[in-house]
């Protein structure tokens, strides 16, 4: 199995894939925490602005590694059927995951942005990046942002991604284009196919948007 160094090492990898047919108007969109490394360095390679779309996971309330959804920014909601269901669900217990889950896409947006004004997407290709995609209920739910958002084109672009959510996800339409380094038969989780793994801190991606121009 292939496996990147780091995050910053499969960014530019990915940035170098995307800079041979550059989209046109792009901006970069990281989704917090761990897809702002890998956005850094595909904003530098194409010389696109560099944002963040914070996005989180709907986890079901006694297996939270488990998505039943997503919700992010501008009041996107992406939910699970299939997971709602044979989880067994209720209204009131999935209320109440996504009230917390709100919370937090506001209160991140605001530490990651320090004031900055969210970036203008109308008319522009918003490349949306992260570290990988396992269930892409997350992925999804940042492409409905995208598109609220006033973006003339979605683009999803990871290194690594499970081919059964890949290929739902160019199935869906949710992106117009998706684009991956890794799509192994394999696949078991984002976090094998690093080398180095670490969690990204909140510092780290302040830092990084705040060094973008």
């Amino acid at each position: 199995m292939d496996r990147f160094r780091d995050r910053r090492e499969a960014g530019r990898m990915l940035g170098a894939r995307l800079a041979e047919d550059p989209p046109p108007e792009p901006v970069v969109l990281g989704l917090p925490r761990g897809g702002v490394p890998v956005a850094a360095e595909v904003a530098a390679a194409l010389a696109a602005r560099l944002d963040v779309l914070v996005v989180r996971k709907l986890g079901v309330p006694w297996h939270e590694e488990v998505a039943m959804g997503a919700v992010g920014e501008e009041g996107a909601r992406v939910l699970n059927p299939a997971v709602l269901e044979a989880a067994g669900v209720s209204d009131a217990d999935l209320e109440r995951v996504e009230r917390r889950e709100r919370a937090e896409v506001e209160q991140r947006a605001g530490r990651f942005r320090e004031g900055r004004t969210i970036s203008d997407l109308r008319g522009r290709t918003a490349i949306l990046v992260d570290d990988g995609i396992a269930t892409g209920a997350t992925v999804r739910a940042a492409c409905a942002i995208a598109r609220a958002r006033g973006a003339a084109s979605v683009v999803v672009a990871v290194p690594v991604a499970d081919p059964d959510a890949a290929r739902w996800l160019v199935e869906s339409g949710d992106a117009d284009d998706v684009v991956v380094l890794q799509v192994p038969e394999d696949f078991m989780a984002v976090g094998m196919h690093y080398l180095d793994f670490r969690q990204v801190g909140d510092g780290e991606a302040v830092e990084l948007l705040r060094r973008s121009p």
